[in-house]
């Protein structure tokens, strides 16, 4: 399966750079590792490569207008980008953002579409480290006024209630390589002596970064 080539070429051209503007937890190295996640999942699923494409390179942008609601915000903008018209049915472009709007690991809903739970998979990525990285970038780039122990509570808690053995991430599909990966995350929470370890190494690295 092959992108058309005008719709990539626009998508890289006028979509992908906007996430140069976010935070280190949402920046262009992320936007990409999310379209390749979603390009491999395809692979094993009867899917319209072009979607999943496009899903995976608009999951994001609606962090231009905050965090809190950016899910929905992301599903709007795709929605409402008249050049995407050229390529789609208004049919999958409604099919495109529910599963933009369905990303987000903490919605109170499964994904109503394969698109949703590729994107949804797609965008947990989970690295066990390089995701404990993610939230320390997120605490320094979004509280700076945080100490490092608020820092470390942040971080704590947010790593428990979204990744912890009853946190709300929930894997899809059967062949996500998340499973594995996941509960190697898990352990690392469990023991709170390696955790901090982990922190603060990394806290250090990243504060270095910014001054």
């Amino acid at each position: 399966m092959e992108i058309t080539s005008s719709l990539k070429k626009y998508i890289d051209t006028e979509i992908i750079p906007r996430y140069a503007a976010f935070d280190a937890a949402h920046n262009l190295s992320h936007v990409q590792t999310v379209i390749t996640n979603s390009l491999k999942l395809a692979e094993h699923y009867d899917v319209d490569i072009d979607m999943v494409f496009t899903i995976a390179a608009y999951h994001d942008l609606g962090l231009c207008n905050g965090r809190k609601f950016h899910h929905i915000d992301s599903g709007k903008i795709l929605l409402a980008d008249e050049q995407l018209k050229q390529w789609f049915t208004s049919e999958q472009l409604i099919v495109m953002q529910e599963a933009v709007e369905d990303h987000r690991a903490s919605s109170e809903h499964d994904p109503r579409s394969i698109y949703g739970c590729i994107v949804s998979e797609a965008d947990r990525s989970i690295d066990p480290e390089r995701t404990l990285r993610r939230i320390i970038q997120y605490g320094l780039d979004n509280y700076p006024e945080l100490s490092r122990e608020e820092n470390y509570q942040r971080f704590l808690e947010h790593a428990e209630n979204k990744y912890g053995i009853n946190g709300y991430v929930k894997l899809y599909l059967s062949e996500s390589p998340n499973a594995k990966p996941l509960q190697r995350l898990r352990d690392m929470i469990d023991d709170k002596t390696q955790l901090r370890q982990i922190f603060d190494r990394i806290y250090d690295e990243e504060s270095a970064l910014r001054h």
